[in-house]
């Protein structure tokens, strides 16, 4: 059997860290996943998925990740029952995620200000022309 997901998408609210009562951290939050196509003279679209995430991946993602963020996840999907306050049973779909990864998106200080505390400090975008060195046309290629 093979139970494998892979998204990338953004934060819609700020994960928090929680505890469970035997001392592991849990955080769960939502991303919204832009849809690859378009119908002619409509938005884009997107889909939101439940993400939960669970000791050292849990405290990963809420020291540095915020609301917006552009995150990069892999795990499994798992649905489960519970019971309501009211009784009814409710039905419940997530990703389960085991490996969280930053997408390499880099934010400017000055229109996107970092709210998290203990998150690593922003830094601006690189130009495209600055990316790569130049490399003279009349030289041996080193391959």
């Amino acid at each position: 059997m093979l139970n494998r997901i892979v998204l990338m998408g953004r934060l819609v609210a700020a994960p928090e860290l929680k505890t469970t009562s035997t001392g592991k951290s849990v955080t769960s939050f939502r991303i919204a996943v832009d849809r690859n196509y378009a119908k002619l003279g409509e938005e884009r679209k997107a889909d939101f998925f439940d993400i939960v995430c669970w000791n050292n991946t849990a405290e990963f993602v809420c020291r540095y990740f915020i609301k917006g963020s552009l995150i990069a996840l892999e795990g499994k999907l798992q649905s489960r029952t519970y019971q309501a306050k009211d009784g009814t049973n409710r039905y419940i779909t997530e990703v389960v995620a085991d490996t969280v990864s930053f997408t390499g998106e880099r934010r400017d200080k000055n229109n996107n200000a970092n709210t998290n505390p203990s998150a690593p400090a922003a830094q601006p975008q690189m130009s495209a022309h600055n990316d790569f060195e130049e490399m003279p046309l009349d030289e041996d290629l080193p391959f």
